[in-house]
């Protein structure tokens, strides 16, 4: 049975290295008016992904107004002065679609999937809300409560996503990443109808849109029709290259408890300020993403899972993390829950213990092999969604990478050596650039007799 067994994963990992990592075909234009198309084929059912990326997100609001760029992705389902309120959606879904949007701090994307044959239809709906949406003081007002509720719901009612506010806060000293995309609850009450309308008339033109085209479609006819529906739209004036604040040096690792009577589990987390994957040079940022995978991917097999869930039993659950997917500099992070009776301070030393081990003896070969392959597998597989596909492109590119970096991610990981994953781990694991954060239950009032 080893025998027959050790045969099978051998041809596994045989197809994987043989299937092709880009089965989908990858054509590009540009229109005279700035926007950018992107067109993946995939002709296996008759189905099409029609995204619009906009390069604008939390990241991108002016000072004061967090939350902008998510409650405009609200208000574009609002009405134009060729459609009702709440008509786009009602039309997709009476054609059989599917339609939605999010927002995140470099980007904000609308997207639909419907049948092919109803691509036009849906060019013709967003090339109208991008330009001529119109919006009453009634309509700012009753989206605002929905997006306060969602606030409420989402965040002031889980004491994790409060406490992932306080990190990410403390973690960017002078960066917007450090505001999160649902915006300030204080900001987000005051938000009115000329913010919304300031931050809509500025970024949402075609020439700071990515329009994605993924499914059965012919190229050339997807331009065709851009043309004719995106192409006689305005592009905004004077519109260059994204101006942020950029982060000062980082000369102290700042901590931070937070307590609060609703935790299940205490939990420690600390993040580490992290190069993203920068365009041309993303051999960094896949080293990191091996890292992470090394250190926490898999409980079972990484390295944190088997020092601290199983041989010293520290912990319940280990992982680490890379955010890099990003205009500017993202984060690494390591993450322990400890078990019951073990205090936070001795989880973070536990943690600690475990990194300095690894840092003295490195990779295990055969760890880091079937990170790769799982890797490439996973690649391989997202190509059976069209969505997965069209996001890929979409998000990388909002973020400042080129189709080439797309194209080259694939290869690039499997490049990495080990030498270089732990190169990257010397330059990340720096204590200064570190914000170390615990999350528990207060502790009880002590009883007096």
């Amino acid at each position: 049975m080893r025998f027959f067994a050790a045969r099978i994963s051998a041809c596994l990992i045989v197809c994987l290295v043989a299937l092709p990592l880009r089965a989908a075909e990858v054509t590009s234009y540009k229109l005279e008016n700035g926007m950018d198309i992107v067109v993946i084929e995939d002709h296996r059912a008759p189905v099409v992904v029609h995204m619009v990326w906009y390069r604008a997100g939390a990241a991108d609001e002016p000072p004061g107004k967090s939350g902008i760029a998510h409650f405009l992705e609200h208000l574009l389902f609002k009405g134009t002065d060729d459609m009702e309120p709440g008509e786009f959606s009602s039309v997709v879904a009476s054609n059989g679609g599917s339609d939605n949007a999010f927002t995140s701090w470099d980007y904000t994307a609308y997207h639909q999937r419907i049948a092919a044959d109803r691509l036009e239809l849906m060019m013709r709906m967003e090339a109208d809300r991008m330009r001529d949406l119109r919006l009453s003081v009634d309509d700012i007002g009753t989206e605002r409560d929905v997006i306060i509720e969602e606030r409420n719901t989402r965040v002031e009612n889980d004491p994790g996503a409060l406490f992932g506010e306080q990190r990410r806060a403390t973690m960017f000293m002078n960066h917007p990443y450090g505001i999160p995309v649902i915006g300030w609850r204080h900001e987000a009450e005051a938000l009115g109808l000329e913010d919304a309308l300031a931050f809509y008339r500025k970024y949402y033109a075609p020439n700071n849109a990515i329009l994605i085209v993924a499914g059965d479609v012919e190229p050339e006819a997807v331009l065709e029709l851009a043309r004719a529906h995106y192409g006689p739209l305005q592009p905004t004036p004077g519109l260059g290259p994204r101006q942020r604040p950029t982060e000062p040096p980082h000369l102290a690792e700042r901590r931070l408890l937070y307590e609060d009577p609703r935790v299940g589990e205490p939990y420690v987390v600390r993040s580490y300020l992290a190069p993203e994957r920068d365009p041309g040079a993303q051999r960094e940022g896949a080293a990191l993403t091996l890292l992470a995978e090394v250190l926490g991917g898999n409980g079972a097999t990484s390295v944190l899972g088997r020092k601290l869930q199983f041989e010293t039993q520290k912990a319940i659950y280990t992982s680490a993390f890379y955010q890099g997917l990003a205009l500017d500099d993202g984060a690494f992070g390591l993450f322990i829950v400890p078990v019951p009776g073990v205090a936070l301070q001795e989880a973070e030393d536990a943690l600690d213990a475990a990194v300095a081990e690894f840092m003295a003896e490195g990779i295990d070969p055969d760890q880091f092999a079937r990170i790769k392959m799982q890797l490439r597998a996973s690649q391989i597989y997202a190509q059976d969604s069209v969505q997965s596909l069209a996001r890929r492109y979409g998000s990388a590119l909002t973020s400042g990478l080129t189709l080439e970096d797309v194209e080259a991610w694939p290869d690039i990981l499997q490049s990495v050596t080990q030498a270089e994953v732990m190169a990257a781990a010397e330059r990340a694991f720096d204590r200064r650039r570190a914000v170390t954060g615990w999350i528990s239950k207060p502790p009880s009032p002590e009883v007096t007799q």
